[in-house]
């Protein structure tokens, strides 16, 4: 297993949590992004620096991704593409994208983006905060746990 961020958009106190995580349970973390950050020295964690574009990093990890790879991303069409390829996806929240669920989110995304673009305002998520990223930092420990247990 390998751990993909989608690096631009996810915010610095998950980045934070998956350096960690990344130590603790000696698996390898790429970031993709087209911004230089700032990454801790370790041989676990790897940052692949894109062009700017649209889909640019999303492609990139897309291409790379293997099967039983977790990918973080609030991008919904990127995870639709990891699911495909057997991977699991899980948004900086915490929630987690699986075969079960990922058509409902596509189109729940495509009918918003079909809203915004007839001039309808359908508001953003609310403010990350304290308890979205203990979520998430619960429901990745739960998925890296299950994986070291199958491994």
């Amino acid at each position: 297993m390998k751990i993909w961020v989608d690096a631009d958009a996810c915010p610095v106190v998950i980045k934070e949590v998956l350096y960690k995580a990344a130590e603790r349970t000696q698996i390898q973390l790429i970031l993709v992004a087209n911004t230089s950050f700032r990454i801790p020295r370790s041989p676990l964690i790897h940052f692949i620096h894109v062009r700017k574009g649209l889909d640019i990093a999303d492609n990139e990890i897309a291409n790379n991704v293997e099967q039983d790879d977790l990918v973080i991303t609030a991008d919904i069409p990127l995870a639709a593409r990891v699911v495909e390829k057997g991977g699991l996806a899980l948004n900086p929240r915490g929630e987690v994208y699986t075969e079960e669920n990922i058509r409902e989110r596509l189109s729940t995304r495509d009918f918003l983006d079909d809203l915004r673009s007839s001039g309808i305002e359908t508001g953003g998520p609310a403010a990350f905060n304290a308890r979205d990223k203990q979520t998430f930092a619960n429901r990745l420990d739960q998925i890296l746990t299950r994986y070291k247990n199958k491994a």
